[in-house]
């Protein structure tokens, strides 16, 4: 795993590369989030939607909530990019959509996009 700063507005966000998944659980999530505080100084994640375990897009298994749960407690904002599209689940749909009115947690197409949100 590689954490590399980009600074916007005087805010600094760590965007996640990996060649494998970074977070499969709310533990790896939080070592995720600690990590990027001490390497980099934020709490501020970008990150790709590969690198997160599908499960935390089907939410009946409740680890979206879990892995959320951890992001809030510990003060830290995450942005998630990729291609949503082929999800039909209207309650993930919804899920995604209220997440992106708030502060905390986005869900954008690109990586741009997401740092643009951690960042205005």
């Amino acid at each position: 795993m590689k954490v590399r700063k980009v600074e916007k507005n005087n805010v600094i966000c760590a965007v996640i590369e990996s060649g494998s998944f970074v977070i499969s659980d709310a533990q790896s999530a939080l070592d995720l989030l600690m990590t990027a505080k001490y390497e980099i100084g934020t709490k501020n994640i970008v990150i790709d939607k590969g690198l997160i375990t599908e499960d935390f897009f089907i939410l009946s298994t409740g680890l979206a909530g879990d892995i959320l749960q951890k992001f809030i407690n510990y003060g830290g904002r995450i942005a998630v990019f990729g291609d949503y599209s082929h999800y039909t689940s209207k309650p993930l749909r919804d899920f995604i959509y209220e997440s992106n009115q708030g502060k905390n947690v986005f869900f954008v197409l690109t990586e741009t996009e997401a740092v643009d949100m951690l960042t205005r």
